[in-house]
């Protein structure tokens, strides 16, 4: 079928369908899934999730949960103490993703032997076929 011939009325508006991959690409971001997995244990500090989070940054840490909170994700407490303690807690609409995540991080560990085995065979026959390749004129 040609775009010319699509219901308009089945067609997700261009706002509605960013609204929808930025949801989805904020969610599977690198490091949102940790955030959202410790989160979901319950309330937990910034230096926490920095222990949690291997490999994150201080800065994108931050830049993170800036934009979970933003998203409604994760709610961000500031208790009136000296130094002020934060705590960031999942909000219900993450709890409610935090089945699916935990579904997906158990697939990624049953599958990760079977992943880095397809990687090396991929790997390994792609560089024998470029050494075998002629070389470009």
């Amino acid at each position: 079928m040609s775009q010319g011939n699509i219901d308009v009325s089945e067609q997700v508006s261009s706002g509605e369908a960013c609204t929808v991959l930025e949801a989805l690409q904020r969610v599977s971001g690198k490091w949102a899934i940790g955030i959202l997995l410790e989160a979901s244990n319950g309330p937990v500090r910034f230096t926490e999730l920095e222990r949690a989070v291997k490999g994150i940054s201080r800065r994108m840490l931050t830049l993170t949960l800036r934009n979970l909170e933003r998203d409604g994700l994760l709610v961000r407490t500031v208790y009136p103490t000296v130094p002020p303690k934060v705590e960031y807690t999942s909000t219900e609409m993450a709890m409610e993703l935090y089945g699916s995540l935990r579904g997906l991080t158990k697939w990624a560990e049953r599958h990760r032997e079977t992943i880095s085995a397809a990687r090396e065979r991929y790997d390994a026959a792609n560089t024998a076929h470029t050494a075998n390749a002629a070389p470009a004129s």
